[in-house]
């Protein structure tokens, strides 16, 4: 994993002022060296500026990039961020075109890839990855996204210029990009943040690569071309042969994606979906002699304080202690403070460009921190929920107009200055957005009732829900240079899964039923049909009035950047409330305290960013 940036000019050569933009980009990347801590490269040529910092997974004495291959007697050059699964069998075919291989990375398999298969290469990879590739042949800059976004690039044109980079961070280097918020981006950060619609960069001018898609820029200007989309697939498989063909898929997805040169671990909590990874991850290491270490995550605390509810019924350390004793792993149980807690918000705030999930980002931060400290790639469970059906709200009726993860806008509107709040349209926005998701679901001819409602939940959840956590996952591990690789995202498996009735996902009433069938024999029943318990968060009650302490010193501060946004009164009255899950501001984790550290998140990041608001 790594991060880039870069910029091609598709009316003239850059070569005339070398020295200058080679300078610029490199400071550019500079802004998101932490993504690769392990190397740093740039170059500039003909009408292309590239720049990379390096984390070495894969053949880390060789991998050296932008990294450049002659083909034909032309240059071509790559900046790539990701990991092929599949690189082996891609070399193999690359092979018999005549291409021969210096290095043992999947970079020079990507870069090759596209010589070979131009602009369509990506069909071909299986992963997760982000890259821009110059080619001098057809004089452009080509660029692709991964099938559902776990990799970030950013972009921005200015004339004929495209200015890109991994985090937006790196696009405020260059002269003349600035931190603007406007009506979008306001209603972005109220509405339906920390989501963030696809493609949408927030700042104004700013966008992102939407997922499964490709860039073309050249003379003829800017093109964004689809590669992959879910497909509304006829499903007639019997309940057997699907158990058989998730259990198939995934042991083939985790196998590929213990791939590594340097030490890795895995998540665990002890929950049903870390289990599963961490089960399959254990017989393939054991199948070549290797031990496997897990983590787990706690807060100081918990062990006084947690209460169970309806959305974590209970505490994970027992359950991570007995799968961890159960699979002979070398388990790490990993405390965070709340002081710690509450500091690293703005830590990430930071590490995303964005307010994000608060405590529930910062302590991300704090765990793969440490996590790095023994480890440069982990593997975890996440997005086994958006893909098998294991939220609350997938088994709710389909709110109209806003999204199941969010459905109270009120806690939202209201906290918001009203002459703000009109003038941006919040509601309407939310509204649009949530329509604009309904329409471009795939569905079969015919199909209607419970069976589209079900589709269109998968198909939200996927590509907003899935998004916003796999963006948290990427910003928060690779802040501290550590890789976390997402089993569950692989494109096979989704698009087989998003197919599947709710019956069969989640037969005689049993959540995630399909999954838990699958993995029959890998661990315990009790382990396979634990309730869920989502990623954990705080109970001690000292962190809640931190924040109420921290939020009126912002509020009795008037120079402070929030003012300028909040209905005063309001946003007072919530430092005298109790709170709990009835309101929550988003999915199942950001309740009452989150909402509290959001707000303390966007203003620091209106100081740091020094944000502009134009409405």
């Amino acid at each position: 994993m790594c991060g880039f940036a870069g910029f091609f000019d598709s009316e003239k050569s850059l070569e005339g002022e070398k020295t200058l933009w080679l300078s610029l980009v490199r400071r550019m990347a500079g802004r998101v060296a932490h993504r690769g801590p392990d190397d740093r490269g740039a170059l500039v040529s003909g009408q292309c500026a590239l720049a990379h910092a390096r984390l070495a997974v894969m053949d880390p004495e060789n991998g050296a990039q932008p990294m450049r291959c002659v083909h034909d007697g032309i240059t071509y050059t790559i900046s790539y961020n990701g990991e092929v699964y599949n690189a082996p069998e891609l070399r193999e075919e690359l092979s018999q075109y005549g291409f021969r291989f210096e290095t043992n990375c999947d970079t020079e398999v990507v870069l090759k890839s596209y010589i070979q298969f131009g602009e369509r290469c990506t069909e071909k990879l299986n992963g997760i990855f982000a890259f821009a590739v110059d080619d001098p042949k057809e004089k452009r800059l080509y660029m692709c996204r991964d099938r559902f976004g776990v990799k970030p690039l950013f972009y921005a044109q200015r004339g004929g210029r495209l200015i890109f980079a991994s985090e937006i961070k790196g696009l405020f280097e260059y002269p003349g990009i600035e931190p603007v918020l406007g009506k979008t981006g306001l209603c972005e950060i109220f509405g339906v943040g920390p989501a963030r619609t696809p493609g949408c960069g927030v700042f104004e001018g700013i966008r992102e690569v939407l997922p499964g898609h490709y860039v073309l820029f050249d003379a003829n200007g800017f093109r964004e071309n689809p590669y992959f989309s879910l497909k509304a697939l006829p499903f007639s498989d019997s309940y057997g042969a699907a158990v058989r063909t998730v259990r198939d898929l995934l042991e083939d997805i985790v196998e590929r994606q213990l791939v590594s040169d340097v030490p890795l671990c895995t998540f665990l909590s002890g929950g049903l979906d870390s289990s599963v990874i961490t089960a399959l991850a254990v017989k393939k290491r054991r199948e070549h002699g290797q031990h496997l270490d897990t983590y787990s995550f706690e807060y100081r605390g918990n062990d006084r304080y947690f209460t169970a509810n309806s959305y974590q019924p209970d505490r994970d350390e027992p359950w991570a202690e007995r799968v961890s004793a159960l699979l002979g792993t070398d388990h790490t149980k990993l405390v965070c403070e709340n002081d710690l807690l509450a500091d690293l918000l703005t830590d990430a705030v930071i590490a995303k460009d964005l307010p994000g999930m608060a405590d529930i980002d910062s302590s991300l931060i704090y765990f793969c921190r440490e996590v790095k400290k023994r480890h440069s790639v982990a593997v975890c469970g996440e997005c086994a929920d958006e893909v098998f059906g294991g939220y609350p709200w997938f088994h709710r009726p389909l709110p109209e107009r806003t999204f199941p993860w969010s459905p109270d806008l009120s806690n939202r509107t209201e906290i918001l200055d009203p002459e703000l709040r009109e003038a941006i349209g919040l509601e309407s926005y939310v509204a649009q957005r949530w329509q604009k998701t309904v329409d471009a679901v795939p569905v079969l001819p015919g199909e209607d009732g419970e069976a589209r409602e079900f589709r269109i939940l998968s198909f939200m959840n996927l590509y907003w829900f899935m998004a916003t956590l796999l963006e948290r996952k990427d910003r928060c591990s690779m802040y501290s240079g550590l890789e976390v690789r997402v089993p569950y995202a692989d494109h096979r498996l989704v698009q087989y899964v998003f197919n599947t009735p709710r019956s069969v996902r989640t037969p005689n009433g049993v959540v995630k039923g399909l999954l838990r069938d699958a993995c029959r024999g890998l661990l315990p029943d009790d382990v396979l049909f634990r309730k869920k318990s989502p990623y954990p968060k705080t109970h001690n009650p000292a962190y809640e009035q931190l924040l109420k302490t921290r939020l009126a010193t912002v509020l009795r501060d008037p120079s402070q950047p929030i003012h300028r946004l909040l209905a005063e009164k309001t946003v007072a009255g919530l430092l005298n409330e109790t709170f709990d899950y009835g309101r929550p501001w988003f999915g199942q984790l950001m309740a009452g305290p989150q909402m509290l550290a959001y707000l303390l998140q966007v203003n620091v990041w209106m100081l740091r960013y020094h944000i502009r608001i134009s409405v």
